[in-house]
């Protein structure tokens, strides 16, 4: 059992949904992320998203895309990424951290290498999101064997016939992308998400947890309460992004967790 699966047990026994935060890796330093970072458990975060910087993020809105660039300009690698993990695992041996990015920089590195380098550093799970499930033999079933949980992503064009392949090999949590398009947009509906949210669960075992677009303690409770939890990425990241302390970053998060856990 990997900590994420660990997590989401015991918040099935708590009967609590999900609170999952992301955060840009070395954005606008490595030091700033990882002060967030270790901050994050306390504030209500259940699981951790680390972002890995990448040039081309296809997925991602301006948000997101800024903030990876300011990181790679500030000298931001997978290395360096993997060592901000590292350290906060110094102070936290509980608390789930999923890798999110793109599959270039891992083949750069090299999948052994890599799925090496992850497990060394307290890596629990990935979620990389230009590799299909017709990739799984180049990276998600080798991270499996080596113990770490594969996410994949279901969106709103994940028809009846492509589901089963979606979930085939997909453990931890399947992330469900609320919304066509990219990461920061519009704010999804609960009502227009509940009925996929129950197809992806009428199909799989997994905690189902909702992302894309949600910026408020209201959006984070109304999307928890028809699902296992939800992802906040580009409202944290935008503070971040603005230069605000880390107090004041971690007590947003505070409250989005919070409106999360209401759920």
């Amino acid at each position: 059992m990997t900590r994420i699966d660990a997590k989401f047990a015991a918040l099935k026994d708590q009967n609590k949904k999900a609170f999952v935060a992301y955060l840009m890796a070395g954005d606008p330093d490595a030091d700033t992320t990882l002060a967030v970072m270790r901050g994050m458990p306390a504030a209500g975060v259940d699981v951790i998203e680390l972002g890995m910087p990448f040039t081309d993020p296809m997925a991602d809105g301006a948000t997101i895309q800024q903030a990876g660039q300011r990181a790679l300009e500030g000298g931001q690698t997978l290395d360096g990424t993997l060592e901000i993990a590292r350290r906060f695992r110094e102070g936290d041996t509980t608390t789930p951290i999923v890798l999110m990015g793109y599959y270039n920089p891992i083949y750069s590195c090299g999948v052994g290498r890599f799925l090496e380098k992850a497990k060394a550093a307290g890596i629990d799970g990935l979620i990389v999101v230009d590799l299909p499930p017709e990739e799984d033999d180049e990276l998600c079933l080798p991270a499996q064997a080596a113990g770490l949980n594969f996410i994949r992503l279901a969106t709103p064009t994940t028809d009846a016939a492509r589901l089963p392949r979606v979930l085939q090999n997909t453990s931890g949590f399947v992330y469900y992308v609320s919304i066509n398009g990219i990461t920061g947009a519009a704010a999804p509906q609960p009502s227009d998400v509940a009925p996929e949210v129950a197809r992806i669960k009428a199909a799989t075992d997994l905690p189902v947890i909702v992302g894309f677009g949600i910026t408020t303690a209201e959006a984070a409770e109304g999307i928890a309460s028809i699902a296992d939890g939800c992802v906040v990425g580009s409202a944290i990241v935008k503070l971040v992004g603005e230069g605000r302390p880390v107090d004041e970053v971690l007590a947003r998060i505070a409250d989005l967790a919070g409106g999360a856990h209401r759920a």
